[in-house]
């Protein structure tokens, strides 16, 4: 081999070498891109994670966006609870005050004798109602006269509606401690207590509360309740022994002329007559309730219908029971004792005309019609 070749297949040898070991910058950068690669995509994937729940977050609505308008709706609604709040504090207020004032006015007016709390020994129910018993007294000149109207009233009883029951004046019973008479005569002997004890030994009924109301007061209570007067159908023309003479029909009574006609008689039914216009006269005042103007007009006009009745009925009880009231412009459940086909005509010498009744039947009239 001539020297010449020798030294070619060196230069040749010595240039692979360096080849090897020469940093060539696009050969790196080839290799190194999919390491890189693979490192950024490791990397990447927590944070393409935390995008695509961060995303999911946003779409969904996340709870800190939502805190914001509950928050709003309730400032809101906690704004609206107290306006309510206050506006019911003001119309309880407001409604207090008149109540006192028409109480007040009542009791000072004196155009009217004083009524006198009598002793009443009431007791609620056994089916847990406290029935009220409604006295209309013919007092005159001052003297304790009987009771020209006896009812019981029930508010706060199982039923649906107010009920009422009418007891007729001439009905033959048995007073404690004075003996058989009208039922009406148990007033004139031991005031509203000695009626509550006659209707409990005879007929099974208590009450727990009593209003009495001559006939000056009632006047006023209506005059008070309806300034404008109770709408009623009258039942006839009636002119004998009335102040005001009445005729058949609608129409509007005063105080004066409604009085006249639940205490006319002078006819062929008599009592019976008169028990059914009272019932519906009581009918009449329950229903004129549902009356806006009345209702604005309730709180003074109740208090001056307790000022000028002779009653232990608590404001309280009104109160709670204010809703029963109410329900009674529906209608009012009614009534009358005796029931029909219990009683017949009697006379007594010193009575006179009087009710022969079955007592037992009637006991289990009033008890069925209150049960229901």
């Amino acid at each position: 081999m001539s020297r010449m070749d020798r030294y070619k297949n060196l230069h040749d040898e010595s240039e692979t070498v360096n080849n090897k070991k020469s940093f060539s910058p696009r050969k790196e950068r080839q290799q190194k891109e999919p390491v890189e690669s693979a490192a950024e995509e490791q990397l990447s994937a927590p944070q393409t994670k935390q995008r695509k729940k961060a995303t999911f977050f946003h779409t969904s609505n996340s709870p800190e966006k939502e805190k914001k308008p509950k928050q709003k709706k309730s400032r809101k609604k906690h704004k609206g609870l107290r306006i309510l709040g206050l506006l019911i504090l003001l119309v309880f207020l407001f409604s207090g005050g008149m109540f006192a004032y028409g109480k007040y006015s009542a009791e000072h007016d004196t155009s009217l004798p004083k009524e006198e709390l009598e002793t009443f020994n009431g007791v609620t129910s056994a089916d847990k109602s406290n029935n009220i018993l409604l006295l209309g007294s013919d007092s005159r000149g001052g003297e304790t006269g009987r009771a020209d109207t006896i009812m019981v009233i029930q508010l706060d009883g199982s039923g649906k509606k107010p009920k009422m029951i009418s007891f007729m004046r001439d009905t033959f019973v048995t007073i404690p401690g004075v003996g058989d008479n009208k039922i009406n005569a148990a007033y004139a002997f031991g005031g509203a207590d000695l009626v509550r004890q006659t209707l409990l030994d005879n007929f099974g009924i208590d009450c727990k509360y009593y209003a009495k109301v001559d006939f000056q007061s009632f006047e006023k209570v209506i005059d008070s309740l309806f300034p404008n007067g109770v709408q009623i159908d009258a039942e006839k023309d009636m002119s004998s022994h009335l102040e005001v003479p009445i005729k058949k029909g609608p129409q509007k009574m005063n105080g004066l002329t409604l009085l006249q006609y639940t205490r006319f008689r002078m006819d062929e039914e008599g009592d019976f007559g008169r028990v059914r216009r009272q019932q519906q006269a009581m009918s009449a005042i329950f229903s004129q309730m549902k009356n806006p103007l009345t209702l604005i007009n309730l709180p003074l006009a109740s208090g001056k219908a307790i000022g000028y009745t002779s009653t232990n009925i608590p404001t309280t009880f009104l109160l709670k029971n204010s809703f029963s009231v109410l329900k009674g412009a529906g209608g009012i459940d009614r009534l009358s004792v005796p029931v029909e086909n219990s009683w017949s005509y009697g006379n007594s010498d010193y009575a006179g005309s009087i009710l022969v009744v079955d007592k037992e039947q009637n006991k289990q009239a009033i008890q069925t019609f209150l049960a229901n």
